[in-house]
């Protein structure tokens, strides 16, 4: 083969829109979007699709997701949008008091401290049990298989791990995480289209398989787990992950010209693109690429990350309601903050009352919409030895004030930032989108249904479109490709605008829709390794 470089790419490229009837799958990583395109041509749903998809994506992008993470999902089957939220909560033995004694001011981001119970298997097997057609051991084959046999690393994995690894070198020095190091880079980081395999992650997912998760629960994998973080300094016990449950809840939804936009409720942040939206509702829009478009959402943006950041928490601990929230009477009220220069963002008191995205549909009218995360990258640096299983560091997100209803707690579920979308006009499907990426995902979610539905974009193009994202304060970062007015007009009216050659940085979507004859049109992330398997 002639010598190349996999992450060069000198001239600007195009892609269209993906049509097809029977079935689709779109993600950020060739193999597993075919991985669920099999499942689908053997017989499968979209929910068994996802399955493989998902299981497959711990494999073929372990920079981004992992065994030992947390899982949303949205699932659209029998005319219904059912939420399922398997994130999970502090160990029972972590307590505020304890963190704090030894002088944090913060969970940490590595390291045993930030573990929570991991959701993910739990996920798995929740779909497959409520809505697939087949059984785990039938739709984790081929993640099984790729961890065995191995498979060639794409170039945007192969640049983050190689840039986890780098990191953790630098920072990773206590034994517990030498076996992050085993499993991921026993001498460095593999290359573009270089093969790895990892027969402790397929002996790990076969267990998951064969016993619907029982075994990572309930079962050896349980002890393993426990026994691995206790022994580093952590408080994860078998009695805590013997007592997860997945959550099923309803969706939460706000209207927006005529669509409704569906979120997991709290303790996702979904609920920031919604009120970001009721705040958007409110004005008229004609053009994508004006100053006056991303002056008013950056602001609204901006309005709804201070009340989310503020008020978001394990739902059994907040202390305002989604309906308050997401009320008409207090999107105006917000709206009226909005003037023609940048504002400081400060939460509103409304009346008391490193992620992995796909989306996948079937020919039957099933579609899925589902995120799964180890957080930040690999998340935690701990990984289980001989299992594969990359503990995730979810718990980073509690604060440790005693005040703030996203305190840490022992059995509290932390502030999540993975939130999966979906749409429906007059109570039909249109389809399923999300876009990953930490804080990123809210702001991703409002500008894709903002293509779509003010500026009239097809699924590609609303992905392939510059986006911008709010950081802090009034601090905004926007893509080189960002056309240069728009830069320098928001400076003028004050925001504080940098350009960022970071692509991956503004997340990496996908989208399905449906339209009214079942023909499925996706389209796929241009900034990650993004693929759809279509049939």
């Amino acid at each position: 083969m002639p010598t190349f470089d996999a992450l060069h790419y000198p001239y600007a490229s195009r892609r269209n829109v993906v049509y097809a009837n029977k079935g689709m799958v779109a993600t950020s990583q060739p193999l597993a979007a075919q991985a669920g395109l099999q499942v689908l041509q053997a017989g499968g749903n979209a929910i068994d699709a996802a399955i493989a998809t998902a299981t497959a994506l711990t494999l073929v992008e372990p920079n981004a997701n992992g065994i030992g993470g947390d899982t949303f999902a949205l699932v659209w089957h029998g005319g219904k949008l059912h939420g399922l939220n398997a994130s999970g909560p502090a160990p029972r033995g972590m307590t505020l008091e304890k963190l704090t004694s030894q002088g944090l001011t913060h969970v940490p981001k590595y390291g045993p401290l930030p573990v929570t119970v991991p959701g993910t298997p739990a996920a798995w097997a929740a779909l497959a049990q409520r809505f697939g057609r087949l059984p785990l051991t039938t739709s984790m084959a081929s993640a099984i298989d790729l961890a065995r046999e191995g498979f060639p690393v794409s170039p945007t994995v192969a640049s983050a791990w190689r840039q986890a690894t780098a990191l953790f070198r630098e920072k990773f020095k206590e034994p517990y995480f030498k076996s992050w190091f085993d499993t991921f880079a026993p001498e460095r980081a593999p290359q573009p289209g270089e093969l790895w395999r990892s027969a402790a992650h397929a002996d790990t997912l076969q267990s998951i398989a064969d016993t619907a998760a029982e075994s990572f629960y309930r079962g050896p994998l349980a002890e393993r787990i426990a026994a691995f973080v206790q022994s580093a300094g952590g408080y994860l016990a078998k009695e805590d992950l013997a007592a997860f449950q997945v959550d099923w809840c309803d969706p939460i939804s706000a209207n927006y010209r005529g669509y409704d936009v569906w979120e997991i409720p709290p303790n996702g942040h979904g609920l920031v693109a919604l009120v970001a939206l009721n705040i958007l509702k409110g004005f008229e829009f004609s053009e994508r690429d004006s100053l006056r478009t991303h002056h008013l959402q950056i602001e609204a943006m901006k309005l709804a990350f201070a009340d989310g950041l503020a008020h978001i928490a394990d739902p059994a601990h907040m202390r305002v309601s989604v309906a308050d929230l997401l009320s008409d009477a207090y999107a105006a009220e917000r709206r009226a903050l909005i003037g023609a220069r940048a504002l400081q963002p400060m939460p509103g008191e409304p009346s008391r009352g490193g992620t992995v995205y796909l989306s996948t549909a079937d020919g039957e009218g099933n579609m899925v919409s589902l995120i799964q995360s180890n957080y930040m990258g690999f998340g935690s640096g701990m990984v289980v030895p001989g299992t594969g299983i990359a503990l995730h560091n979810r718990g980073n997100n509690f604060s440790l004030d005693a005040k703030h209803p996203n305190c840490l707690a022992p059995g509290k579920r932390p502030y999540h930032t993975i939130i999966p979308g979906f749409l429906t006009k007059d109570g039909k499907a249109v389809g399923p989108f999300g876009v990953m990426g930490g804080f990123m995902q809210p702001q991703g979610h409002v500008q894709m249904v903002m293509n779509t539905v003010d500026f009239g974009l097809n699924p590609q193009a609303s992905l392939d479109a510059p986006r911008w994202e709010w950081e802090s304060g009034k601090r905004v970062s926007i893509e080189r490709s960002t056309p240069e007015h728009l830069f320098h007009g928001l400076a003028g009216l004050g925001h504080e605008v940098v350009w960022s050659g970071n692509r991956m940085g503004f997340g990496r979507g996908q989208i399905i829709w449906r339209n009214a004859d079942g023909v499925l049109c996706g389209g796929t992330e241009p900034r990650a390794d993004g693929a759809i398997a279509a049939w």
